[in-house]
């Protein structure tokens, strides 16, 4: 008699757990990252930047309210603004990935401050990244160290240590 009601009661906490842990997973299905990459800097420079598009088509909005990477002592979610012509970079608490839609961190924009550097990176390096929702939720990717492209509106070689935060 003891040993079917255990059974009973694990059957019936297993299934009273089972929607709630259905809901998460679908939730965290209906992100995917891509083109996730970390900003090569030049050697001796302590700080770089994560670049990367997450969509999002699920029907309810998301928001990234963490990153964190082995690599960096401070990972910040961090934004762009334009005051009066003068470019500064701030600290942003979440980013928002609209539902059908998706949040472009790229240079100028959105992206994740890798602070306080705790190795050189070079081009070709992994980086690994953690990405935490406001579900909780939580993907893992791993970013390439790629060199800066020409092609970029930004002045690459800046460092970011004397911009106005």
């Amino acid at each position: 008699m003891t040993i079917r009601f255990c059974r009973f009661a694990l059957l019936l906490v297993a299934a009273a757990t089972l929607p709630m842990s259905t809901l998460s997973l679908a939730a965290e299905a209906d992100l995917s990252v891509n083109d996730a990459y970390v900003r090569e800097v030049p050697p001796g420079t302590k700080t770089t930047l994560a670049f990367m598009t997450i969509k999002n088509v699920g029907t309810a909005d998301r928001k990234l309210v963490k990153a964190d990477s082995p690599v960096a002592k401070t990972v910040e979610l961090h934004s762009h603004t334009n005051d009066n012509g003068v470019m500064k970079m701030r600290q942003v608490k979440e980013i928002d990935i609209k539902a059908k839609g998706q949040a472009e961190l790229k240079s100028g924009s959105y992206h994740i401050m890798l602070i306080d550097l705790k190795q050189a990176l070079k081009e070709g390096d992994i980086v690994p990244v953690t990405l935490t929702f406001d579900d909780g939720s939580t993907k893992k990717i791993d970013a390439p160290v790629k060199k800066p492209q020409a092609m970029m509106q930004m002045d690459n070689s800046m460092d970011h240590s004397k911009m106005k935060h």
